[in-house]
C-alpha cells in the first residue's frame, strides 16, 4: 500500500487535484482508497434519518449498510490508525489523503506555504494538464510508501522507518527494495513495526495453529487474509533472553540470539498456556518421523523440568504445527525431525 497526501491552503484546488489523481490511478487499474481530513465537523448522515437518530441517542459508532456502507464515529482517529484499518477492508494499492499537512507522508503541495521536507512535488491544481496529472501519478507510483513504522530494508538490518521513508521520497530507495512484510500488528491502536523475520515468524505460527482447525465447518476454503484480535487485560510475559538450542535432523543450527529469543519466548508462552503444574524452568519439545512436511502421524514428546507431559491429540497438533512453522522461518531445507530445548 502506497500513501500520498495532497495538501495546501484553503481554495487552492486540493479536492480537484485529489479527484484527478484518484481517477488517473484507477484508470491504470489500481485499487485506490482515499481519506479526507477537515478541521470542521464532517457529517456523513442527514438529520432525522434512522442512523442519525442512533448517533443522537448516544452510539459512539454508527454503521450504515445498504447499497454502500459508511462508518460515522464521534472520535477523530489518528491517521496511522485509519491507515491500519484500511488494510482490513481490502488490498489497496494506493491511499490518497486530502489534508493532514502536518503528517510525515509524501506530499503533493497545491500552495507554496505548506511545502516542507516531505513534499515531493508542488503543482498548480487549476492549471495542471492531463499530461501533468499522468506525470504526477508516475511520481506517486515511485515515491509513495506504506505506514512509516512498517518500513524495513536490507533484510531486517535497516529498520528506521523515518530514514527509509526519506530515502524513498528522494528517489534513493524503491519500495521494491524493502523487506517483503506480510503481517501487520497494532497494539492499543498504535501500529507496531515488524521486520521480515518477525513478520514471517508470526504468519507461519498463526498458520500452524490454523492448520489444525476444521476450517470447512466455517465455510473457509482458500485463505486470503487472516485477522486476529486479542482483547484487553493481557499479562506481558517475561521476555528476557533464555537459552535455546534448536536441533534439526540431528544437527544444532546456528541463528542469531535475537531469533533464539523470539523462538524461546514463543515456545515458553505456548507451553505455559497448557497450565502445567509448578514453575517451568526447562522445556523440551521433540518431533520425529516427519515425512513430506506432514506432521499428522509424527510423534511428539514434551517435557517440562525433564518430566514428560501428557497432552491430548488436539493440543499435540497445535504444538507440532506451530513450532514446525516457527522453525521453517529460519530453516529452508527438508526437516525430518527437530528438537528444541529452552531453559527459562
Amino acid at each position: 500500500m502506497k500513501i500520498v497526501s495532497i495538501v495546501g491552503r484553503k481554495n487552492t484546488g486540493k479536492t480537484s487535484l485529489s479527484v484527478k489523481v484518484i481517477r488517473e490511478l484507477t484508470k491504470r487499474g489500481y485499487n485506490v482508497a482515499s481519506v479526507k481530513h477537515s478541521h470542521h465537523s464532517i457529517e456523513m448522515d442527514k438529520e432525522n434519518t434512522d442512523t442519525w437518530k442512533h448517533k443522537q441517542a448516544g452510539a459512539n459508532l454508527v454503521v450504515g449498510v445498504g447499497s454502500t456502507t459508511f462508518f460515522n464515529s464521534r472520535e477523530e482517529h489518528d491517521l496511522n490508525r485509519i491507515l491500519y484499518l484500511l488494510k482490513h477492508f481490502d488490498d489497496f494499492d494506493f491511499v490518497i489523503i486530502e489534508g493532514y499537512k502536518t503528517y510525515n507522508y509524501p506530499k503533493i503541495a497545491t500552495s507554496p506555504e505548506v511545502v516542507d521536507e516531505y513534499t515531493i512535488k508542488e503543482v498548480n491544481s487549476f492549471e495542471i494538464t492531463p499530461e501533468g496529472v499522468s506525470e504526477l501519478a508516475d511520481l506517486i507510483e515511485q515515491r509513495g510508501h506504506d505506514i512509516i513504522d512498517t518500513l524495513f530494508a536490507n533484510n531486517c538490518g535497516f529498520n528506521n522507518g523515518e530514514v527509509i521513508a526519506k530515502e524513498i521520497r528522494e528517489g534513493k530507495l524503491t519500495v521494491e527494495e524493502l523487506d517483503k512484510v506480510h503481517s501487520y500488528l497494532s497494539i492499543d491502536n498504535k501500529v507496531v513495526g515488524m521486520n521480515r523475520f518477525v513478520s514471517d515468524y508470526l504468519k507461519k505460527s498463526v498458520l500452524g495453529i490454523i492448520s489444525t482447525l476444521n476450517l470447512e465447518d466455517y465455510g473457509v476454503e482458500d485463505i486470503d487474509k487472516i485477522e486476529v484480535i486479542i482483547n484487553k487485560n493481557i499479562e506481558i510475559p517475561n521476555c528476557e533472553y533464555q537459552k535455546c538450542d534448536i536441533i534439526i535432523n540431528n544437527d544444532e543450527i546456528e541463528i542469531s540470539n535475537r531469533e533464539k529469543e523470539i523462538i524461546s519466548n514463543s515456545v515458553k508462552a505456548m507451553i505455559n498456556s497448557i497450565k502445567t503444574k509448578g514453575e517451568i524452568k526447562k522445556i523440551t519439545v521433540e518431533v520425529t518421523d516427519i515425512e513430506n512436511n506432514e506432521l499428522v502421524n509424527s510423534p511428539i514428546h514434551l517435557k517440562t523440568n525433564d518430566n514428560a507431559v501428557e497432552i491430548n491429540e488436539f493440543t499435540q497438533g497445535i504444538i507440532k504445527e506451530t513450532i514446525y512453522a516457527i522453525i521453517k522461518s529460519v530453516y529452508d531445507d527438508e526437516i525430518k525431525e527437530f528438537k528444541i530445548d529452552v531453559e527459562v
